[in-house]
């Protein structure tokens, strides 16, 4: 079964009926007609809970006695059936952060990873009939969703440089999320407007640890850049030497000489220089 709409009698128009019914009655109490007046009082009795009235993004679902009537989007005064259950639901956009989850991620590192999901409800009668309880139905799909998810995928892209990870593929990971929470909160008649990670981060006991990994790959590719700097100057130097005729080197000259800059250009320390006042020998 799904939400059908349901159509309320303006709640004016009663109520000017009702007016009516009441000023008869004060007529009657006045000049003594006593027979009409609980007549006139019980008709008013039966028509006052009827009232009811919704605001913008809010709605009314209606039941009789177990029997779903329909829901009620329109805003307004309206008056329906006095034995009608009119259960408020709101239609507005909500936030929901996920608490921090420790959840192990492709390669089975621990991590800790939260979301943030921004929903509202589009089918009132499923919200209501379908879940016990809509809003706790939210919290613990999130929390299902965001553990399968982190299972089939890595932190990090420690080997592999074009592998799709937690961290680096934010739009694609975002965009799975909400496509698993939409399949999920799609029978409590949820919709789901945006899902994003909102905090990612290695687990503590594992934190340090790559930390440092990070830190010596960052040192490797640096010394790669400086050791490739290098090899350029060398290999410049020894062309502009050769071509202005500045001096003529034999191999062993020209191998002291690579040695000599390599260790003055990728050494990490200041290098105190010997000056030679005699011969190269």
């Amino acid at each position: 079964m799904e939400e059908k709409s349901f159509k309320p009698i303006s709640g004016y128009i009663v109520l000017a009926g009702l007016v009516v019914v009441l000023a008869i009655g004060i007529f009657c109490i006045v000049n003594r007609i006593v027979l009409p007046v609980p007549f006139l009082l019980l008709i008013a009795l039966v028509l006052a809970p009827g009232f009811f009235f919704v605001n913008p993004n809010d709605s009314r679902v209606l039941t009789l006695f177990g029997d779903y009537k329909g829901s009620t989007k329109d805003n307004g005064f309206f008056w329906a059936n006095p034995f009608f259950y009119k259960k408020r639901i709101s239609l507005r956009a909500r936030n929901f952060e996920s608490e921090r989850v420790k959840v192990n991620d492709k390669r089975g590192n621990p991590i800790m990873i939260s979301v943030i999901t921004v929903w509202r409800v589009q089918d009132t009668f499923k919200a209501v009939y379908e879940v016990d309880d809509y809003v706790q139905f939210v919290k613990l799909q999130s929390d299902a969703a965001v553990r399968n998810l982190v299972g089939s995928y890595s932190y990090d892209n420690l080997d592999d440089d074009e592998e799709l990870t937690l961290r680096s593929g934010h739009d694609a990971i975002n965009t799975a999320l909400e496509l698993a929470l939409k399949e999920r909160l799609d029978i409590a008649g949820i919709e789901v407007m945006e899902a994003r990670i909102g905090y990612l981060a290695y687990a503590e006991e594992i934190a340090q640890a790559m930390l440092k990994r990070q830190q010596a790959e960052a040192i490797v590719a640096a010394r790669f850049k400086i050791v490739e700097g290098a090899v350029s100057m060398v290999e410049m130097a020894l062309a502009e030497l050769s071509k202005k005729q500045i001096i003529e080197l034999d191999e062993d000259k020209k191998a002291q000489m690579v040695s000599n800059l390599m260790v003055i250009l990728c050494s990490d320390k200041d290098v105190s220089p010997v000056v030679n006042a005699g011969t190269v020998y």
